[in-house]
C-alpha cells in the first residue's frame, strides 16, 4: 500500500470518520487494474484513489457504501463481461474480485 493511501486511512481514522478501504484481489480476463489497486470510499460518497473509474469502479463504490451502513467487510465480484456490461459500457470483458474493507 502507497503512503498516500496510509495517510487518508490515518486520518479519516483521526478525524472519527468510517470508511472503506476497495482493494482489488484478483483479476480474471481484461479488467482496467489489477491486483492490489486501491479506492478508499468515505461515507459522503468521495473517494481517494481509483480501482479504474468507469462504471466497474462506481459499482463497487455502491458496494463500499452498503459495507459502511451495515459496518461488516465483504468480498465482491464486479463482473464486465455479458451483454448487459457492455450496455452499461464496461467493454473490458473481465472480472475484478474486490475485498471491502471497513477502516
Amino acid at each position: 500500500m502507497d503512503d498516500t493511501m496510509v495517510q487518508a486511512i490515518c486520518e479519516a481514522k483521526q478525524a472519527g470518520w468510517k470508511a472503506a478501504l476497495v482493494t482489488i484481489i484478483a483479476t480474471r480476463g481484461s479488467t482496467p487494474r489489477k491486483a492490489g489497486a486501491r479506492m478508499l470510499v468515505y461515507p459522503d460518497g468521495r473517494v481517494f484513489g481509483t480501482i479504474g473509474g468507469g462504471c466497474a469502479e462506481a459499482e463497487a463504490k455502491l458496494q463500499a457504501l452498503t459495507a459502511l451502513d451495515d459496518n461488516r467487510s465483504s468480498i465482491y465480484n464486479v463482473s464486465m463481461t455479458g451483454d448487459t456490461a457492455a450496455d452499461e459500457g464496461m467493454a473490458c470483458g473481465g472480472i475484478m474480485e474486490v475485498f471491502i474493507q471497513v477502516v
